[in-house]
């Protein structure tokens, strides 16, 4: 023990990471006695507010350092930020790697703790699963050749076919107008399929009415997209999902609808009176009209046909989670939560009424929210959010262990990734820590096995990336690190997502081409069989459900790691090297393959 102070040790600072309100945290120093040091102070501040000193009492000494306690108590939420003045020679300590202090005079990066609302849960019945992500256009087409239901959608019968991009060689282009014929229907068939890959629950991208393909520009929240069906079957989905242990979760668009909606109308398709046809308009109020906009109103991130909407609208609001709205008209019809589409774009509170909406059908509905950075310490919109302090948000998108994952296995510093990783524990409340959506490839990022071997994309156009394939030689080896990958995001806090087709290394830049169509036909190497054993590993082991985690090694391409919830322990090394490595895992002798990984763990 050769640090003054390590957050993630709980002979330091106990208990571990995020504490509910009302909890007392103990901070404890151990500082050489050759420092000559009577009175360190802790130096707290709650975020945005000013910091109280609070001195250090000596407890102790042991093997030449004097040990130093304070014990605070938290009575309130929010992000807290703290440092120590060992008040000898302007000596400071600040936060270092894996939460270790490191000492300065000079100003340095100050710990955070974040304290949560003491009656924050989150669903139960989540943890241990597995998350599948569908695009729904893109997974699997129950009836062929089935007719468009508007005259403007392109239908593509040549399913191994790239999707279109714009511009194109087509002198009108196609924006997003080219459907594959994917349906509810076609998920409920392959229900069987995806419970064997141990599928608890399927997140689908929007189903909603819309005229793109996919379907984030909202025509009509109330029905599903004709091409994909009805409500009622949307209805049957979920009934005949249940049947095999799998919920569905919806993704909710709330910050914008399309231009080409029954609410806007721009395009003049509906027999309504849209906001954009009339002052008089019920939808008026929804939207902000003005010409300092470029297109006379405000428009998300400056796209025309998505206009932004005002969720602070009191008739917006009931609209959305008001008795009757959107939330319960799916709720009641069987979803069991929502994915909410760029929430940090939404307000709090906006987030919280929706939160209790989803929360009338019962504790088990699951609120998930799109967040790109550390959700606890994100700042948008002039005010640091509050989302994922209890009363918002069950949980977000785990960016954070999907850049780690991805940096990982393309070679990233071992240690780094560690800190990177631990950082999202100690910081995150439990209950979200467990429940968080740990993916390697979504709808918005490059497919993960082109992400690992293929070419940058940064920089490169829609021609550059249509067409371009990995070499066989890097297909082989992006596919040996995908397996790796997806390994390391069974093995961390929070519940594993597979995006459609990674299973069978489906590649592709980003958007479209990351949105292809499901081969069904494929019948090469994938990553069936480790899905499904990594799935069970799951089921049957509490400690990947809700335990602790703790890095035992990570330096030179080694990562070992260890979960552990009371007796139940799982432990995990992952060697990325040329070589093989041999170690004990919970006391079996282990050999790791070269660029493999090896996974232990307790039945309790």
């Amino acid at each position: 023990m050769n640090a003054i102070y390590r957050s993630q040790d709980p002979s330091y600072k106990t208990p571990f990471g995020a504490v509910r309100e009302g909890t007392t945290v103990t901070f404890t120093l151990r500082v050489p006695t050759g420092f000559g040091c009577t009175t360190p102070y802790l130096l707290l501040h709650r975020d945005g507010e000013q910091s109280s000193l609070f001195p250090l009492t000596k407890r102790a000494t042991e093997n030449g350092r004097d040990v130093f306690t304070v014990s605070h108590t938290f009575e309130s939420t929010g992000l807290y930020f703290y440092f120590f003045d060992l008040y000898t020679g302007y000596r400071k300590l600040f936060c270092g790697h894996m939460g270790e202090s490191y000492m300065t005079t000079e100003r340095g990066r100050e710990w955070q703790l974040t304290v949560f609302d003491r009656h924050f849960e989150t669903p139960e019945c989540i943890r241990g699963g597995v998350i599948y992500q569908i695009f729904p256009d893109r997974f699997y087409e129950s009836t062929p050749n089935r007719p468009m239901p508007f005259r403007d959608r392109v239908y593509r019968p040549d399913k191994e076919g790239e999707p279109f991009f714009w511009p194109t060689e087509q002198e009108n282009g196609y924006l997003n107008m080219d459907y594959y014929g994917g349906d509810l229907e076609g998920i409920c068939q392959k229900l069987p399929y995806l419970e064997s890959l141990g599928v608890t629950m399927i997140y689908l991208n929007p189903i909603f009415e819309a005229h793109s393909n996919h379907r984030y520009n909202t025509a009509d929240y109330t029905k599903i997209d004709p091409l994909l069906g009805t409500n009622e079957d949307f209805s049957r989905l979920c009934r005949e999902a249940k049947k095999h242990g799998i919920r569905i979760i919806l993704d909710g668009v709330f910050s914008h609808t399309g231009s080409d909606s029954v609410y806007f109308n721009r395009e003049g398709r509906y027999d309504v009176c849209g906001a954009y046809n009339s002052s008089q308009s019920p939808y008026r109020p929804w939207y902000d009209f003005s010409p300092n906009y470029p297109c006379g109103y405000r428009a998300w991130w400056g796209f025309e046909t998505l206009p932004e909407v005002n969720e602070n609208d009191r008739s917006y609001r009931d609209f959305i989670c008001g008795e009757g709205g959107v939330i319960d008209t799916w709720m009641q019809r069987g979803a069991s939560g929502f994915r909410l589409d760029v929430a940090d774009e939404l307000p709090d509170d906006f987030i919280e009424d929706i939160r209790r909406a989803v929360k009338r059908y019962g504790d088990d509905k699951y609120l998930l929210g799109e967040v790109w950075e550390d959700a606890t310490t994100k700042w948008s919109y002039g005010r640091r959010r509050t989302y994922l302090l209890g009363k918002g948000l069950d949980a977000v998108m785990n960016y954070p262990f999907k850049d780690a994952a991805l940096d990982y296995v393309r070679g990233a510093d071992t240690a780094g990734i560690a800190d990177r990783i631990m950082s999202v524990c100690e910081n995150y409340p439990a209950p979200a820590l467990h429940v968080l959506m740990n993916f390697v490839s979504t709808h918005d990022t490059v497919r993960a096995v082109t992400a690992i071997a293929g070419e940058s994309v940064e920089g490169k156009d829609r021609y550059w990336q249509s067409g371009r394939r990995l070499s066989p030689e890097a297909l082989r080896y992006g596919q040996r690190m995908l397996a790796m990958a997806y390994g390391l995001i069974y093995m961390l806090p929070g519940v594993p997502s597979i995006y459609y087709g990674d299973e069978i290394f489906m590649q592709g830049y980003k958007d479209p081409f990351n949105r292809a169509y499901f081969d069904w036909q494929y019948e090469g190497p994938d990553l069936r069989a480790l899905l499904r054993r990594l799935a069970s590993y799951r089921r049957r082991c509490r400690a990947l459900k809700e335990g602790s985690l703790r890095i035992l090694r990570a330096d030179g391409g080694i990562l070992h790691l260890e979960r552990r919830s009371g007796k139940s322990v799982a432990e995990a090394c992952f060697n990325r090297t040329d070589a093989p490595l041999r170690l004990l895992l919970l006391g079996r002798n282990v050999e790791v393959e070269p660029n493999g990984f090896a996974i232990e763990t307790t039945s309790r």
